[in-house]
Parts: structure tokens; sequence; C-alpha cells
């Protein structure tokens, strides 16, 4: 709970300016009934909260390292060959779970300096988003190249950025996707490498021993299988993705 506590209040940072400037508006309004003398309203700062719990997902899912970790698991699955093997609903849980697990400081950071002075009415809502955003901007900022926050700056026209702590986020955001679209095709071409080898080797044995009608990957799929075990490749994996992010931020 604690945690979806932190990510809502992160992605409700995106209403604050539309929510401080119709705050108590009424957008709709309901009578109780002829004999009930009460109406009931609904402000527009719910309904543009409402409305961006809708994308919370999509907008958590890029706001974190799961697009790199689901990248790379995907491309080692069909760099092996196993085809449906890990399923999409185990890779799903691999990358959430390991998402979880580098992104704890940050969420940690943001529950001690947002939500915890939040929940003691020592800051007001919208204070207590602006601080959220923070540790998110850091972690993002580290995981991002500055040659594409400066492409995306050019597109919106935005001249120049004093500082990379003072990139806005709707800059930020689409430059840390990209990042880390590139960083996880890097990780994947790497992994990819040993098991085309294998396809290679396999495919030119049978062909010297005219066996072509046998297709090679009938007979490298256990050799791949087997280098992965060996060198015991989900704790490599699973490890790198880890430190690739750690050791950044």
């Amino acid at each position: 709970m604690r945690v979806i506590s932190v990510l809502t209040l992160v992605l409700l940072f995106f209403s604050l300016p539309a929510a401080a400037q119709t705050a108590g508006i009424p957008a709709l309004t309901v009578s109780g009934g002829a004999n009930d003398g009460q109406s009931y309203s609904v402000t527009l700062e719910i309904l543009a909260l409402m409305t961006v719990l809708t994308v919370l997902p999509a907008i958590l899912l890029m706001m974190t390292s799961f697009t790199r970790i689901i990248i790379v698991l995907g491309i080692l699955r069909q760099a092996l060959g196993t085809q449906s093997t890990p399923s999409n609903q185990v890779l799903l849980g691999l990358a959430l779970f390991l998402t979880l697990f580098i992104m704890t400081p940050v969420l940690q950071q943001v529950n001690d300096q947002a939500v915890q002075p939040y929940l003691q009415e020592e800051v007001n809502a919208f204070e207590a988003l602006k601080i959220a955003t923070e540790p998110f901007k850091t972690f993002m900022l580290a995981q991002t190249r500055e040659t594409d926050i400066q492409m995306f700056a050019d597109i919106a026209g935005v001249d120049s950025i004093p500082s990379p702590a003072e990139t806005p986020l709707r800059l930020l955001m689409p430059a840390f996707v990209t990042s880390e679209l590139k960083t996880a095709f890097q990780i994947g071409f790497l992994i990819f490498i040993p098991f085309v080898v294998i396809d290679l080797v396999v495919a030119s044995v049978l062909m010297s021993m005219g066996m072509m009608m046998l297709s090679p990957l009938i007979i490298s799929l256990p050799f791949k299988l087997m280098l992965f075990v060996l060198v015991d490749g989900w704790s490599l994996i699973m490890g790198t993705l880890a430190s690739s992010f750690l050791i950044n931020s």
C-alpha cells in the first residue's frame, strides 16, 4: 500500500497545473431530490485526478526501469529460441519484481520526503507532489543521454536548459524512454552474440555432414540451453540489469 501511495502521488503531479487553476470549481452538480434539499458537486480537480489515474500503468512503466528489463528479457528468450518459454506472465513477473528492487531507494526517498510529511500534514498536497517528483527526476537523469534530451528540447523549441536538474518532465520522460530503448538493445545485442555463434557452428556441421533437411534449431537448442545453464545465465542477466541502474544512479 505504501508503494501504491508513493507512485500515485508522483503521477498526480501531471494534473497540478490544471488542478491548481480550477480547484474548487464545480464541474458537475447533482441534486439529492425534492425532499432531500441537498446537492453534491464534483470539482474539476477531482475529475483531473480520475483522468490521471487512467494512465497510471503507462506512466509508471515509463518512469521506471521496467522498459529496459522487459526488452532485454524478451530478446534473451528470442536468442534462446525457446518460443514461449518462459511465458509472458513469467517475464512480466520477473520484470516487475526486479523493477521494484531497483526502484526501492527512489520510492523510499519519495516516502520519506513527500508521503510522510503529507500524511502528517506538514506540507499540502501540491507541495508533496512537487517534492515526490525530484527523486524520480534524479533517477531518470542518471540513465538519460544528453543527446536525447537535446533532441527533444530542439523539437519543443526550448533554447537552453540552465542545469540538468531543471529539465522539464515533458522533455525528460520521452528522452528517458528513448535512452532506455537504446541501452536495452545494446545489452540485447551482446546477449545474442554467443547464441548466434552456436547456431552458425551447428549449421556448418550439419551442412558438412550433408544433413541439410534437418533444422539447425533442433540441434542447437539443447546446446544453447546447456551453455546458458552452465554459465548461470539467469543470475548473470538479472545481476547485470540491476547493476546497470545502480551503478549510474
